[in-house]
């Protein structure tokens, strides 16, 4: 079997303890990285970009109300960024969306030298990083 799509990501399903914040502030990225808003149902949105999609559903089941980016699982999702310039004014515009910069005082190495990128948590603790590819 040779299918260039094997191992591949399929999905990302993101439990999250407020949908509607969740929204706005997810949105705003995914919406702004090129992705569309796939499907909707009480609990859920996803929002689709080519064959992947990334879904935000408030679970009945949660069994916490924040996510620990420290703790066991998931640390964050990193997103390619078309340049340096665009990284720059993601990471700026993040605060107008309930993000804030981390590690500010090595931005925009804090991934090493050569490694362009900003990382922004949410106000649920959720971290992405956005890595320049020029």
């Amino acid at each position: 079997m040779n299918d260039e799509s094997e191992g591949a990501l399929h999905h990302i399903e993101l439990w999250v303890p407020d949908l509607t914040r969740a929204t706005i502030e997810w949105g705003w990225i995914l919406s702004t990285l090129g992705y569309a808003t796939h499907q909707t149902w009480p609990h859920g949105f996803s929002w689709l970009k080519g064959s992947t999609y990334i879904v935000l559903e408030e679970s009945p089941d949660l069994s916490g109300r924040h996510h620990q980016r420290t703790a066991p699982g998931l640390n964050h999702l990193a997103f390619i960024v078309a340049s340096r310039l665009r990284v720059d004014t993601l990471a700026n515009a993040g605060a107008e969306y309930g993000w804030t910069q981390l590690f500010r005082e090595k931005y925009p190495y804090a991934g090493g030298s050569g490694h362009y990128a900003a990382y922004l948590e949410n106000s649920d603790g959720f971290e992405i990083e956005l890595v320049a590819t020029q």
